[in-house]
């Protein structure tokens, strides 16, 4: 399956949850998308639910279905922490990702395009893979020809909200990657428990 680009709008309403992460998508209208809307059942099997929980990660970060098995594995293998908690920092540690993180873009969305188009640089060399998993204390910073990209100052100018695990130097357009997030320092509105019993009932 490959990484869904199509309306982010009508995935977030089917899921009832923000994929951008803004609340936008269901401010107006929260109902599922299609002709019957509300009328459509409600109640979910255990399935339906692990199911749910899986996509609203899968599509915050913008992945394949294969990416994010891998993503997994990658977790489960980590014998350190527990498998939902390691999943999630996995996530958070993608180049795209810390991109948006740091305010230099408004959404993953542009994160990734500015990181593909090879904007972006990992401790001062090229990186244009957005799944690149960054490590703590990398510093990510913007070519030099890339300094004045429009969207980036307008993504600053909005003065976006830096988590407490990244550093950031606006003026030189730099961030460092200082550590791992807390569980609690991200979204309460997924439940990793769910997707880690998704996958081990597949695997």
């Amino acid at each position: 399956m490959s990484r869904y680009t199509g309306p982010v709008w009508r995935q977030s309403r089917r899921l009832g949850y923000s994929v951008l992460g803004t609340g936008k998508e269901l401010s107006k209208r929260q109902s599922v998308p299609g002709q019957h809307g509300d009328a459509r059942p409600k109640k979910k099997t255990e399935y339906g639910t692990q199911l749910a929980e899986k996509q609203k990660l899968r599509f915050t970060y913008g992945l394949s279905e294969k990416q994010f098995r891998r993503f997994f594995i990658t977790a489960k293998a980590d014998k350190s922490k527990s498998t939902g908690l390691a999943l999630l920092q996995l996530l958070e540690s993608r180049l795209d990702n810390l991109v948006y993180r740091m305010g230099f873009a408004s959404t993953r969305r542009q994160a990734r395009q500015l990181v593909n188009h090879g904007h972006v640089t990992v401790n001062g060399k090229k990186v244009d893979i957005p799944s690149y998993v960054v490590s703590i204390n990398d510093v990510i910073s913007f070519k030099e020809a890339s300094l004045n990209l429009k969207v980036v100052r307008e993504s600053i100018d909005r003065k976006p909200s830096i988590p407490a695990y990244v550093t950031v130097d606006v003026n030189k357009l730099e961030g460092t990657y200082v550590r791992f997030p807390e569980r609690s320092e991200l979204t309460a509105e997924i439940d990793e428990a769910q997707v880690i019993e998704f996958y081990n009932r597949k695997l």
